[in-house]
């Protein structure tokens, strides 16, 4: 396998492995928090709210009851109602220190509809607006808490508390109570909003927001006009209140899913919604996973670097190893068949001439007996230095074998190559070895051969090869040339 097929395949091992982790990991985190917030934050924050309106209207709910056992109020109405500026006045007085947006009375006897200014109207059975009075009237129960808009104060949306008002005999005298402003709702939606980041907005049973903190969802839009939550408004309908503890669903607009928890509001005859952006949620672990890509292209890039850098030093090394004799430090046979083809073909080129030396140690299998392997090697890595000192840093030098060097000397005639091997020969002649306290004296035989253009290899090498063996023959520390061409 290639260096850059195994750095592609380490890439994509590291990237996929990286990437899968990251993504599983995501997914998993991002359910955990979808199944969070579907089982127990939207829940929990429904609860929260609807446990704040409920403690919101106790306060006015005690008033009202207060207002309807007051000896003062029940004594004015049996007295039959005169003097209409007292009872005003209880009624102000009510309003101010209570903090009530306002406070009323309504009697049964005269139809009268009493507020801090005198009275405001007479209710009327056929008068749509007055139908919550007769319902009060014909209640078993004592109160209710009724959302709708107050004529004293320009068709404000109020939250009214309906009390019912008895005499001494536990005969139906009328109506009173207190109203509120919906602000107070409306400051604890906004509060939630900002603490939660979720939508929280209220819808009647026709599907008309009535109160809403959200962006997306205001005041005035029906919710059956969206088709995503028109279904689930409709199933949440066709179940009996009772039953609508907080139900959860989700559903998907233009751009997220929605998660929403819908729950009943019997006080207000509303439905609490209260909803969270799935995405927005998850938005946190987004960018987890982002930085968690971002580390793992680093570490990535890291890891291939040093791979690459280590796999390079390593093929190199081992290039090297291939063409390098370890012992001398000098290119071996195997480097001289990768660069030969090239000298070959300058030389070719450029019509000229290559020159080859091949250069044997006299007597080596003696300095062997003689000074052992180790000693044998030595001297050969002197011969080494002496050759690489005696030539040009482009002539190529390698150990051809055993004690057997081959000098290639590019544009270079025979004569010229006669005179740079004698100056080898002369040079190893003249060096005396020391090696463990021996002076070892050594020679050489040198044989010439010259390559002209276009010539094969082969033939030149062996006419080297020759005229190294016709030096041994001739006695030794001598150079011969080839025969010519």
């Amino acid at each position: 396998m290639s260096r850059h097929k195994l750095i592609f395949l380490i890439i994509a091992i590291l990237a996929s492995g990286f990437i899968a982790t990251s993504v599983v990991s995501y997914q998993v985190s991002r359910m955990s928090i979808h199944n969070a917030i579907v089982d127990s934050t939207l829940p929990l924050s429904s609860d929260n709210i609807y446990s704040e309106i409920q403690k919101d209207l106790i306060r006015p709910i005690f008033v009202s009851s207060m207002m309807a056992s007051d000896t003062f109020l029940r004594d004015w109405m049996l007295d039959g109602e005169q003097n209409i500026d007292k009872i005003s006045r209880y009624l102000q007085e009510v309003q101010d220190q209570y903090g009530a947006f306002i406070s009323f009375l309504v009697s049964e006897r005269t139809s009268n509809y009493y507020y801090g200014k005198g009275v405001l109207k007479q209710v009327r059975p056929n008068e749509e607006r007055d139908a919550w009075y007769y319902r009060v009237r014909d209640m078993q129960v004592p109160y209710e808490i009724n959302v709708d808009r107050d004529m004293a104060h320009a068709d404000a949306l109020t939250i009214f508390i309906n009390y019912r008002v008895l005499d001494y005999d536990n005969q139906y005298l009328g109506a009173v109570g207190v109203g509120l402003t919906v602000d107070s709702v409306q400051k604890l939606i906004s509060h939630y909003q900002d603490r939660f980041r979720r939508d929280v907005y209220f819808v009647d049973s026709s599907g008309l927001i009535r109160l809403s903190g959200s962006k997306h969802q205001v005041v005035g839009q029906n919710i059956n006009q969206q088709p995503a939550l028109a279904g689930i408004f409709q199933q949440v309908l066709n179940t009996a209140k009772d039953d609508i503890h907080g139900g959860s669903f989700q559903y998907e607009d233009a751009e997220t899913k929605q998660l929403i928890n819908i729950r009943y509001i019997p006080e207000l005859q509303w439905y609490l919604f209260v909803g969270q952006d799935e995405l927005e949620a998850t938005s946190d672990i987004r960018q987890a996973l982002q930085l968690n890509l971002l580390l793992c292209l680093v570490v990535t890039a890291i890891v291939v670097a040093l791979t690459h850098v280590a796999l390079r030093r390593y093929q190199d090394k081992l290039e090297t190893m291939a063409t390098t004799d370890t012992l001398t430090g000098l290119p071996n046979r195997r480097a001289f068949d990768v660069v030969i083809d090239v000298f070959l073909n300058e030389n070719e080129r450029a019509r000229s001439t290559l020159a080859f030396i091949l250069l044997d140690v006299d007597h080596f299998k003696s300095i062997n007996d003689r000074l052992g392997h180790l000693g044998g090697d030595y001297v050969l890595t002197v011969v080494a230095r002496i050759i690489k000192g005696n030539t040009r840093a482009a002539d190529f030098i390698c150990r051809w074998g055993g004690e057997e060097f081959l000098i290639v000397i590019k544009d270079c005639d025979e004569h010229n190559a006669l005179l740079l091997a004698e100056k080898i020969r002369s040079a190893i002649e003249n060096e005396l070895i020391a090696y463990q306290g021996s002076q070892v004296a050594i020679t050489a035989s040198l044989g010439v051969g010259v390559a002209r253009a276009g010539e094969k290899l082969e033939p030149v090498l062996e006419r080297a090869d020759k005229a190294m063996y016709a030096a041994k023959a001739a006695g030794r520390n001598q150079v011969q040339p080839g025969d010519s061409a």
